[in-house]
């Protein structure tokens, strides 16, 4: 199988189209929402997206992107992009990283560096992998997306034909947050054979959509003001859930024809999500929440990416084997604190046969754009044992 070397290079005409529509946008009004209780506040809004009109360069950040190796496939009629980085080290190790919703694969931009060339970074060239982060199937550059029934767990068996028949790994590693965790806990459920271990930031069991939070009775009394926070959040925030695993085609439409509306969709979850206090960009500058959607507007993606939900919600997650632990691959869990969802640790040590467990008492949903440094140590120290 073969994959092609592209450049991104968003037209002209796209982006004097975006220009217009923040021109000529129709602003709904909005009132006691100071704290973003009823969703996007306006007046941040509005400074967001006069900045994005007149302030913000994207070619800027296209150069960025282009300063890495980015590669198409197509695997089982699905699109498939990816970034391929080789390792600066005597043995690098293969490792794929997956992101979320509503991440993009330039949420990972950080840490391929650190990871692919330690020593560039003051590590040790013993510890580089060979970095692949793809866009999941209906993200980004993996479009247009037509194949119906494409959710995280098809995506993990995606990912082993990439990594063993396109780019001729035998075996590798993982890692992954939000579904990023889902299809790396799939790849070690189901393609135990071909991985070294796994790493994935927060995480949950494999049947989490099926089952939810685990009873009260399962956490520790350390543990009840994390379940607490998930428990709040589930009830509150979860509206983006019911409409995307329900009707994802017709959100897409609005958000497809809105810029404005697309951040404000993505906007309240990088600021409800992230460690930020309410303050968003005291976790993301203006521009890298701006990059983060024009990946989405430019590939005209949101509507695919929203289906994901609705693929898990209709196909769900089935077991490939009765082994216990469900993932018997070498564990890695990193938890922050401020992440969306927590699953008690006995629960977690049931489902993965766990070998390192990192509590970081800051940081929050996106930590490879909050807390790089520290996901990039953890993930060293975590796969440093199991090198070949």
């Amino acid at each position: 199988m073969r994959a092609e070397r592209f450049d991104i290079a968003v037209s002209d005409d796209t982006l004097a189209d975006l220009h217009t529509r923040l021109e000529r946008t129709r602003w709904s009004p909005d009132f006691a929402n100071d704290d973003w209780r009823y969703g996007t506040n306006l007046t941040y809004l509005r400074a967001l997206t006069a900045y994005w009109r007149d302030g913000y360069d994207w070619r800027r950040h296209e150069v960025a992107m282009n300063g890495f190796d980015h590669y198409r496939t197509e695997i089982d009629d699905v699109p498939i992009h990816f970034i391929h980085r080789k390792g600066k080290g005597p043995n690098p190790v293969p490792l794929i990283l997956s992101h979320g919703w509503p991440w993009t694969f330039w949420d990972m931009h950080k840490i391929i560096g650190p990871l692919a060339d330690p020593a560039s970074f003051g590590g040790d060239p013993a510890d580089a992998f060979d970095v692949v982060v793809p866009s999941l199937p209906g993200y980004g550059f993996s479009t247009p997306l037509t194949k119906p029934g494409v959710n995280a767990v098809g995506t993990a068996d995606l990912w082993q034909v990439l990594m063993n028949d396109v780019l001729g790994y035998g075996r590798f590693a993982a890692h992954g947050g939000d579904w990023g965790a889902l299809i790396t806990a799939q790849l070690g459920h189901k393609h135990a054979d071909r991985l070294i271990g796994i790493h994935i930031a927060n995480g949950a069991p494999l049947d989490f959509f099926k089952t939810g939070l685990p009873a009260i009775e399962e956490y520790d009394d350390s543990e009840l003001a994390s379940r607490a926070r998930a428990a709040e959040r589930m009830a509150e925030g979860h509206g983006y859930l019911a409409i995307q695993s329900t009707r994802p085609q017709t959100l897409a439409f609005g958000l497809a024809d809105s810029p404005v509306g697309l951040c404000a969709w993505l906007l309240d979850k990088r600021r409800e999500w992230s460690d930020c206090g309410g303050d968003v960009e005291r976790s993301f500058s203006k521009d890298e929440l701006l990059t983060s959607v024009m990946l989405y507007w430019i590939t005209e993606s949101v509507g695919t990416a929203a289906r994901y939900y609705y693929e898990i919600r209709h196909n769900p997650w089935q077991p490939s084997h009765d082994r216990t632990p469900t993932v018997d691959v070498p564990t890695g869990i990193i938890r922050f604190k401020h992440d969306v969802c927590y699953s008690p640790r006995r629960v977690m040590e049931r489902n993965y046969d766990i070998r390192r467990w990192t509590s970081v008492p800051t940081g929050g949903h996106f930590a490879p754009m909050e807390t790089p440094e520290i996901l990039v140590d953890d993930l060293r120290a975590f796969f440093r044992p199991l090198r070949p």
